[in-house]
């Protein structure tokens, strides 16, 4: 193998994990793109998660490019880059390493941290080198791991760490409950036969409409104590829970076509987070006191709402309160006001409809 492709750094290493080689070493932006490569998210045809990055911020890009065309410019925070292979790491015996990168099929490096400095460094005409701290993981999931447990601590967009939680094991707590709405956000999104498909906002569907944060919250709280609860425990759980609101987004859309085709969030409330959460709830109670499954269920539990609702103009008639169709914003007290308002609508509907219990033998007998 011809020497030029490989790429050989001498390094400090630190003792760290027993399961991880951290180690760090100076080099030039463009060495660093010779090694390594920023991997941007996106998603295949059938919907499958690639790459993690999110996409460059000009803005951001600039003004780092514009610091550093300084001559006393300096850049202290190194890049971050993780490998999976096509790395070999020699210990010598003045306490040094020596890196050993193999490009002979391209770069074998991502980068986990520094993405925007190493694209303004790109453009600055000057001999200037960063620091590299380099992290050997075992395999690629481990290197999803470290990416959204470095970054979550960071201010990353929350969404897109949140899309990448489902493609990563061994989360705290906080995020494991996160991982499982997120994946049944994405599958309403990317599913052929899902009724939102498209329709959620994220940074691998960026022409979407609801926000997806919105959509992970209701699901949730519907995992924690609704009727996601007991259909994620059973086989094909989360299929279900997808069908679920796939289902009843889809009488919705039905119901109030007017508010929902052809809108934006600014447009119809409908479409915004106050009116997704307060949705999220009227599924609920339909879902828990009509056992309602499918379509047809749904669509016949949202009929009491025809008329009373005011999405897309007019006025909310609220109890001792009159608000105006787009006051709605996305806060506690307005999501609180519209979930109470909605969701006593549907129970009175369920009460009125509800079926009286056929009397006991023995006392329709002694009538």
């Amino acid at each position: 193998m011809p020497s030029v492709e490989i790429m050989k750094y001498l390094c400090v290493r630190a003792r760290q994990s027993e399961e991880h080689q951290v180690l760090s070493f100076a080099a030039k932006a463009a060495d660093i793109l010779r090694f390594a490569t920023i991997e941007r998210i996106g998603r295949g045809a059938q919907g499958e998660l690639s790459g993690f990055q999110r996409p460059q911020v000009a803005g951001h890009i600039r003004e780092i490019r514009d610091y550093l065309e300084k001559p006393d410019s300096v850049l202290p925070n190194p890049i971050v880059i993780a490998f999976t292979d096509r790395v070999t790491v020699e210990n010598r015996k003045d306490g040094l390493a020596q890196l050993s990168i193999d490009i002979s099929k391209g770069p074998p490096g991502l980068v986990v941290d520094g993405q925007q400095r190493l694209s303004a460094l790109v453009e600055v005409d000057r001999d200037f080198e960063v620091f590299v701290s380099v992290l050997v993981c075992r395999d690629e999931a481990e290197l999803r791991r470290q990416f959204v447990l470095i970054n979550n601590t960071k201010p990353l967009p929350k969404s897109l760490v949140y899309e990448l939680l489902p493609t990563v094991t061994n989360l705290p707590p906080r995020l494991g409950r996160r991982s499982i709405a997120a994946d049944v956000t994405a599958m309403l999104n990317f599913d052929h036969a899902s009724s939102l498909r498209g329709r959620i906002k994220q940074h691998t569907c960026p022409e979407g409409i609801i926000s997806d944060t919105v959509m992970q919250k209701i699901i949730m709280e519907s995992l924690s104590n609704g009727v996601m609860r007991d259909l994620s425990r059973g086989p094909h759980g989360q299929d279900r829970c997808v069908k679920l609101i796939s289902n009843f987004f889809q009488a919705v859309k039905n119901v109030f076509p007017d508010a929902w085709h052809g809108h934006k969030p600014s447009s119809s409330r409908l479409l915004h987070g106050a009116g997704i959460q307060a949705m999220g709830d009227v599924m609920e109670v339909l879902a828990e006191r009509a056992n309602a499954r499918e379509v047809a269920d749904f669509q016949s539990g949202l009929q009491c709402l025809r008329d009373r609702t005011a999405w897309t103009a007019g006025e909310w008639q609220f109890d001792g309160e009159v608000r105006r169709w787009n006051s709605l914003q996305n806060i506690n007290r307005d999501v609180a006001l519209l979930k109470h308002y909605l969701v006593g609508i549907v129970k009175a509907d369920i009460r009125r409809n509800r079926k009286p219990a056929a009397a006991p033998l023995l006392d329709a007998v002694e009538r």
